[in-house]
């Protein structure tokens, strides 16, 4: 069986790339195809691999303006020459998942979202820095993209959601059904520390999407410690509302990072994410998370065992929750909030995927038969 990866690209790191490192890992002969790639953002478990751009790689000033030729990447993925291979396996957030496959292929889609950007434009937009030229062209381009979107749904012969809320989201958009499987946790990469330090922990690319105001708001009240790991577009806004008390650490190597978790009473995770690795990350470190009751957290965030929840995005409705975790009132334990981590390790996740793509490689086989 002749194995593709395709993935939309390789330009920053996050979940998503994270998860290509492991599909890499258990088909490593299998090249990785994509619209573009910055060899340099590359984790080391990417560093040797068959890594084929598409046209687009030779465009100028790639690097830093990827996100600004979005018209173009459906035309790119769709020039991927993947249709001699067997098995597409697409890890998709925008475009990925409209690859085209030959006749008797079979396409699985990873999916981590519907195209954010076109189904989710006003938060898209929030996000990013883009000029008022840019900016008021963008809806013609994503009336575009949402039609090539709903043209190319029927693409992948099947759907993998991250999430439940990603299940319902490929639902009421796409009109299809999806498995979902959890992507993986490198749960040994974190330890348990015997004793804890005196602070909360924020871990999240500093965007305003994030939410990450309510956790300074409150901590502002509150008065007590609080260390944001991260940097990203909201950064001066979060530092000049901030007190003392809150502390920005920016961007810290992998290792740094895990004795901070490991050091943390508890994570604090105020964004509403379509799954979340971080809650887990910390969970893995023997950490409670104490998260905003929405998105992947319920799948992952079970309310006085590993976590707690607070039920409204505002800053009291937070500050209730921390409170009553600073009196007290929850016995959470390392070990049990680490085993529970375990569930999405990823060891985990390569066995229900191999699993899934022999269960669909046999009906594949078994339908081209009748």
């Amino acid at each position: 069986m002749k194995v593709a990866i395709i993935h939309d690209n390789l330009n920053q790191m996050g979940g998503a790339e994270r998860v290509a490192s492991v599909l890499h890992e258990m088909f490593p002969e299998a090249p990785i195809f994509t619209t573009t790639v910055n060899r340099e953002v590359l984790p080391p478990e990417l560093a040797n691999a068959d890594i084929r751009p598409s046209w687009m790689q030779r465009l100028p000033g790639l690097k830093k303006h990827f996100k600004k030729y979005l018209p173009l990447y459906p035309y790119a993925v769709e020039s991927l020459e993947v249709k001699e291979y067997d098995l597409l396996i697409s890890s998709s957030f925008a475009f990925a998942k409209s690859v085209i496959k030959g006749p008797n292929a079979l396409h699985l889609c990873y999916c981590y979202t519907p195209m954010r950007f076109a189904w989710d434009y006003e938060n898209y937009v929030k996000r990013e820095n883009f000029n008022f030229l840019y900016r008021s062209s963008l809806p013609l381009v994503i009336g575009h993209l949402r039609r090539w979107d709903q043209k190319t749904k029927n693409r992948p012969d099947h759907y993998i959601a991250i999430s439940s809320a990603v299940k319902t989201r490929i639902k009421r958009i796409y009109g299809k059904d999806a498995e979902v499987i959890f992507p993986p946790v490198d749960v040994q990469k974190y330890r348990l520390k015997e004793k804890t330090d005196d602070f909360f922990l924020i871990v999240s690319r500093l965007t305003s999407t994030k939410k990450i105001e309510l956790a300074v708001e409150a901590f502002n009240i509150l008065g007590l410690p609080l260390k944001i790991i991260g940097s990203g577009p909201f950064y001066k806004t979060l530092r000049g509302m901030a007190k003392a008390n809150v502390a920005f650490l920016g961007r810290l190597p992998d290792n740094e990072l895990a004795d901070y978790y490991a050091a943390c009473k508890a994570l604090i995770f105020p964004g509403e994410e379509d799954f979340g690795l971080v809650p887990l990350e910390a969970n893995a470190a023997g950490r409670p998370v104490i998260a905003f009751k929405g998105g992947g957290a319920l799948d992952t965030v079970i309310e006085g065992l590993n976590g707690l929840f607070f039920e409204e995005r505002t800053t009291q409705s937070l500050m209730k929750v921390v409170k009553s975790f600073e009196n007290g009132l929850y016995n959470l334990a390392p070990q049990q909030i680490r085993k529970h981590a375990l569930l999405f390790d990823k060891e985990i996740f390569k066995g229900k995927i191999i699993n899934y793509i022999s269960k669909k490689w046999t009906e594949s086989i078994s339908a081209r038969g009748k």
